[in-house]
């Protein structure tokens, strides 16, 4: 890995691996996919805002739900890592709106899942999906429900209208406190 140079060896770094690599995790990604098939590929991750006040009103993926969602959701930690549903014991709620947000997301999730009994043939339990739910299950590829963009184009229909203008009080306002002492010297010339 070194390189001749007038200064003598250089270090250099050949990325001459770039497209096998490329290749190789792809074929590794669909590996995984087909041996945990038809689980989907991704775990469903919580909504929470970025950090500092510059991004706070961003809203990202995060690492997982708090436990205290998961509990509102009547589901158990245990439990949720089983069902695809990524957890993290470290996060905690700081607003009633995020920790709503979320377990409607869990509850979402809840509805569109299929679970497998543990044995292929054995008898549907409390909580498993029917046999023709089963047979009817395909696997999810991409992102488990992405976030909606919230769209950014300002509706002027949406912004009131006003009759008296602000910026028409205000340069108003400025002339009259420029003209104020003319004025008075006017007033007083024409009392003598």
């Amino acid at each position: 890995k070194y390189c001749e140079s007038s200064r003598g060896p250089l270090k250099v770094r050949l990325t001459l691996n770039q497209a096998g690599k490329k290749k190789s995790r792809r074929l590794a990604r669909a590996a995984k996919a087909a041996a945990i098939a038809p689980r989907p590929l991704k775990l469903l991750r919580p909504a929470v805002h970025c950090q500092t006040q510059r991004y706070s009103a961003k809203v990202r993926l995060g690492k997982g739900f708090t436990i205290e969602e998961l509990k509102a959701a009547g589901l158990t930690a245990r439990y949720a890592r089983t069902v695809g549903i990524a957890v993290d014991h470290r996060r905690t709620n700081k607003s009633a709106e995020s920790l709503a947000a979320n377990v409607a997301r869990l509850e979402e999730y809840k509805s569109k899942l299929i679970v497998f009994p543990k044995k292929r043939l054995s008898k549907v339990k409390n909580g498993d999906s029917s046999a023709e739910e089963c047979k009817a299950a395909t696997q999810f590829v991409g992102t488990v429900l992405p976030l909606a963009k919230a769209s950014n184009e300002i509706v002027m229909a949406d912004v009131p209208s006003q009759e008296v203008s602000a910026f028409t009080q205000m340069r108003v306002a400025r002339k009259e406190t420029k003209v104020a002492g003319f004025r008075v010297s006017v007033a007083n010339r024409e009392e003598k």
